[in-house]
């Protein structure tokens, strides 16, 4: 019998890892770049700085671009392994962490923030927030996206006693709910808690929608778009805030 505990991993180690999904899907990134592209206008005479934070592997901020013609989009990413893959997508890729030494860029520099699916893998969302209302300008955009607890079928998995999806026990394998796939996540928000939590930081919201989630089984799909006119029970919440 063997007794051998498996290798300690960090989180670090986790997200260094070539095989970590970095990439959310394209659906939801183009509902949230027509969102930002509204929010911002033309770009004009003047472009506008937009930060693309946890940007994986670029290609959310890829997708964006062609919506965003005329702004600069620049890429943020803690994982080494992300930054190399996103540099083949984007202009502009740079390393920054949410906490700790901070983001490289100066107090009211930023226009606007895209963070997708990147909020529930925080140890310290809140710190990350400050972070993103530190750089962005007064007014600024922040268009965050973030996994549904409450979705309608995570609803019905709790009443059955089974874990929900996007839930996660543990970084090296999945225990107690359906899926295949380990990405990491540690928080996770209701449509309730993450307008409470935005404000709270200091943002006023503008818009909360809905989005459908990819991994949904193909005879559920259908459903799940339905489910976006509510955001309460949609797969994915789109949020929209503004710094105040």
């Amino acid at each position: 019998m063997n007794t051998t505990a498996p290798p300690r991993r960090s989180l670090r180690d986790f997200y260094e890892d070539p095989a970590v999904p970095v990439a959310s899907g394209t659906p939801r990134s183009l509902r949230q770049a027509r969102m930002l592209a509204g929010a911002l206008g033309t770009a004009g005479t003047a472009a506008r700085t937009v930060l693309d934070i946890g940007c994986g592997d670029g290609t959310a901020a890829a997708t964006a671009a062609p919506l965003l013609t005329g702004h600069r989009i620049v890429g943020v990413d803690w994982s080494q392994d992300a930054l190399k893959r996103a540099r083949s997508r984007l202009p502009y890729a740079v390393r920054g962490e949410l906490t700790g030494s901070g983001l490289p860029f100066k107090d009211a520099s930023v226009d606007a923030v895209l963070f997708s699916e990147v909020v529930e893998h925080l140890v310290d969302p809140d710190s990350a927030l400050d972070e993103i209302r530190r750089i962005l300008r007064p007014g600024g955009h922040l268009m965050l996206s973030t996994p549904n607890l409450a979705a309608w079928y995570n609803r019905g998995l709790l009443l059955a006693g089974v874990q929900p999806v996007f839930s996660e026990v543990s970084l090296r394998a999945i225990h107690g709910r359906p899926g295949r796939e380990v990405v990491g996540h540690l928080r996770l928000y209701t449509a309730r808690a993450l307008r409470e939590f935005v404000a709270a930081a200091g943002f006023e919201v503008v818009r909360l929608e809905g989005a459908p989630f990819h991994g949904v089984p193909r005879p559920l799909r259908a459903l799940d778009r339905l489910a976006c006119a509510r955001p309460s029970l949609a797969s994915i919440l789109l949020l929209h805030a503004r710094k105040t």
